[in-house]
């Protein structure tokens, strides 16, 4: 007799989550698109067209400044989503690579949630270390080297 595996079904958070990752990426690539300007200067064109049959009138104009103002506003939580995302997965990335070179201080994983004044504090230090090195970006070496790549 087989074993059943017993599947945990997601829960209603769980599955509003997932849709709401997957239409995020999805709209924030369609978004990206110059498609997606090309449709929105098309958009603006027709109402621009349609101006002298409405008369120039307020609601004619109150029809795109609503429309845009709606869609602004739900484009920020799809786009602020989609960044956050894009962010903590490069995060991850950055700390595995720290974790597994021997010469890296495993200290610099979780940096990211410090306050900005100590990032910049850390950040300000690993210049004069670099620079103290003679390869930080105070050296005239680093300068010359960059600069010659051009």
């Amino acid at each position: 007799m087989l074993a059943t595996v017993d599947k945990k079904q997601p829960s209603r958070g769980e599955m509003v989550e997932r849709f709401f990752t997957r239409f995020a990426t999805s709209t924030s690539f369609l978004a990206g698109q110059p498609a997606a300007f090309v449709l929105a200067v098309a958009f603006i064109a027709i109402w621009i067209l349609t101006g002298p049959v409405f008369g120039w009138s307020d609601s004619w104009q109150l029809v795109v400044n609503t429309a845009t103002t709606i869609i602004t506003f739900l484009m920020v939580f799809v786009i602020q989503n989609a960044q956050n995302r894009d962010a903590a997965a490069l995060q991850a990335k950055l700390d595995e690579v720290i974790r597994s070179l021997v010469d890296a201080r495993n200290e610099f994983i979780g940096i990211e949630h410090l306050s900005d004044t100590q990032i910049e504090e850390i950040r300000s230090q690993l210049e004069i270390e670099a620079a103290a090195l003679g390869n930080g970006h105070g050296s005239s070496k680093a300068m010359e080297r960059l600069l010659s790549r051009r």
